[in-house]
């Protein structure tokens, strides 16, 4: 079953997948995701940001017309992510899945481009608008993969998390990694999902969570643990036709999961949205009805 067009809050008419919001330092939401429509596997390369103090107004934090609420561009602002390749003959650079974060008193994003390796930005001004300059590089063993992550966890150490659930501890300096990648896997599956993993706290237990095909339907599978590196319990299906998503808390507490529909048995189609999740008495995560 997926979730209804009633339990699901489109954000706003744009384009966009991979739909990532945090709650910023300064009582602000902040939305990201991949943008490039029409050709999502063509050259892109720009990060906009829009933000809301309610979830449901939402403007661009950069409102001058030709930069379209970009924040970070590879023509504009890149070095080593500037290379376009071929994929089928075709020119092929496109970013993926940026997402936002506020961990230490300012904004992050991470992201991916695929062949050339995951990125970590981190503004310098404390704002969400910027800038934003490289603080990790593409030679670092996170190049290797996609669907870049971070997890804070409440001793404050930061994570950096990618592809189908690997993760590693970063340095206190969020440069570089302090140990190399191992995978969480769900005690009954390879990996939660083969990409778009988040790992989130809720309720004493780990939540890690990843996308997953299954059908041809694209969906949100979760697995949790009592300790960050597992073992995991069984994967399970939390968001129908939510793959590549990921889990936030509003102001009063509530938890969310984004969606964007990826294929055409989802209820929407590349456009942000959100919808509010509950926990079961498992504290497994479902669609919360009404």
């Amino acid at each position: 079953m997926k979730p209804s067009t009633s339990q699901l809050r489109i954000l706003f008419d744009y384009p966009l997948r991979d739909t990532s919001i945090c709650l910023g330092g300064d009582g602000y939401y902040y939305v990201t995701g991949t943008t490039g429509f029409p050709d999502w596997w063509a050259v892109t390369g720009d990060i906009q940001i829009w933000k809301s103090l309610d979830l449901q107004t939402w403007t661009p934090v950069i409102t001058e017309p030709r930069k379209r609420s970009t924040v970070w561009s590879i023509d504009r602002d890149g070095t080593w992510q500037k290379p376009i390749g071929l994929r089928d003959g075709a020119p092929f650079r496109p970013l993926w899945a940026p997402e936002i974060h506020y961990l230490k008193g300012t904004y992050w994003l991470t992201y991916s481009i695929p062949r050339l390796g995951n990125g970590l930005l981190k503004s310098v001004s404390g704002h969400a608008e910027g800038p934003y300059v490289d603080h990790i590089l593409s030679d670092s063993p996170v190049s290797l993969y996609i669907d870049a992550s971070l997890f804070e966890d409440e001793d404050g150490k930061v994570y950096f998390l990618c592809d189908n659930g690997k993760i590693a501890r970063m340095n206190d300096e969020m440069t570089a990694l302090a140990e190399p990648f191992r995978l969480l896997s769900p005690s009954n599956a390879e990996h939660v999902g083969f990409e778009g993993t988040f790992l989130f706290k809720a309720h004493g237990l780990y939540h890690l969570a990843g996308a997953d095909f299954i059908d041809g339907d694209y969906h949100c599978f979760v697995a949790s643990s009592e300790h960050l590196y597992g073992p995991y319990s069984d994967r399970y299906l939390a968001i129908p036709h939510g793959g590549h998503n990921m889990f936030f808390q509003d102001k009063i507490g509530q938890w969310w999961s984004t969606f964007f529909g990826n294929n055409e048995n989802a209820p929407i189609r590349e456009r942000p949205s959100i919808l509010r999740v509950e926990f079961d008495e498992h504290l497994r995560i479902r669609p919360q009805e009404g």
